[in-house]
């Protein structure tokens, strides 16, 4: 189990919505944005590397773990919005965002919509340009969570299967933090319905968004990603050259998972480059 320094769970209640989060740190405001399916949880070791800098909340995203799961309401602009609304309860920011695939593109939306709130993205392993074979790909691997399982174990080895690169205790907290006994057996927490319509709306076309955002932003890649190809890469890269645009050697699309340590080691030095330009 990784400790958290000042480390805790919260809760923030937000207009129609209340969302399940878990806190680390001291400093400049962070919050932390997971990817579909995911849960909050998936970021303690990145938070604990990450807690001498900042002020670190990562919170399960609408629809999934312990937050709520309003009957609908999961396009980009209600995910923004509960950055935005975050952002306030938990002081005002302006806050650095952290954001892995959903959240990436939560992150993106948030800061062209609230750039005031914003002080700037990290945005990992979510573009524009992404191929519709890939989504197709993803709503497949969506729908495949939702079903019974026996056990824990059975959930474990399903997790390992569908995230064949985690490491073992990266599976363990999905299985424990994403799932619930009931039923005889053990169910996502992440809620089918919302899954179904929180993955199309990633279809929409986020290319308005890294055009127009104007808080710096860090666009990351894990270098063996399926979801975000070369081609889709090499033309956010060309839309948006001004951007500061990473590869990180040795991952695939979980890349805050599997190597956390790299992925912290650019966020501080990225803060640091606009820390020295204030």
């Amino acid at each position: 189990m990784t400790e958290l320094p000042g480390g805790g769970t919260l809760e923030c209640r937000l207009e129609g919505i209340t969302l399940h989060g878990v806190a680390a740190g001291g400093g400049p405001l962070a919050l932390l944005g997971h990817g579909i399916t995911a849960n909050a949880y998936v970021f303690l070791p990145l938070m604990a590397a990450l807690a001498d800098r900042f002020r670190l909340v990562s919170f399960d995203e609408r629809g999934h773990g312990r937050s709520g799961k309003p009957v609908r309401g999961y396009e980009a602009a209600d995910f923004a919005g509960d950055v935005a609304g975050a952002i306030r309860g938990l002081g005002g920011g302006p806050a650095l965002l952290i954001g892995h695939s959903l959240g990436a593109r939560n992150a993106l939306e948030a800061g062209v919509r609230f750039p005031d709130l914003v002080s700037a993205v990290v945005a990992i392993e979510f573009t524009p340009y992404i191929e519709p074979e890939v989504f197709d790909a993803l709503d497949a691997r969506v729908g495949g969570g939702d079903r019974l399982f026996q056990s824990l174990e059975s959930v474990k080895a399903y997790l390992a299967d569908r995230y064949p690169r985690l490491p073992a205790d990266a599976v363990e907290r999905r299985a424990r933090y994403g799932y619930v006994a009931t039923d005889g057996g053990w169910r996502a927490l992440a809620d089918p319905a919302a899954m179904r319509q929180t993955s199309r709306g990633l279809r929409a076309d986020l290319e308005p968004a890294l055009r127009e955002i104007r808080v710096p932003t860090l666009l990351v890649r894990g270098a063996d990603s399926r979801l975000v190809s070369p081609a889709a890469w090499a033309k956010t890269k060309a839309l948006r050259p001004d951007r500061p645009a990473i590869e990180i050697a040795g991952a695939d699309h979980y890349a805050p998972e599997e190597v956390y340590g790299p992925i912290a080691g650019e966020i501080g030095r990225f803060w640091s480059g606009l820390e020295r330009e204030r």
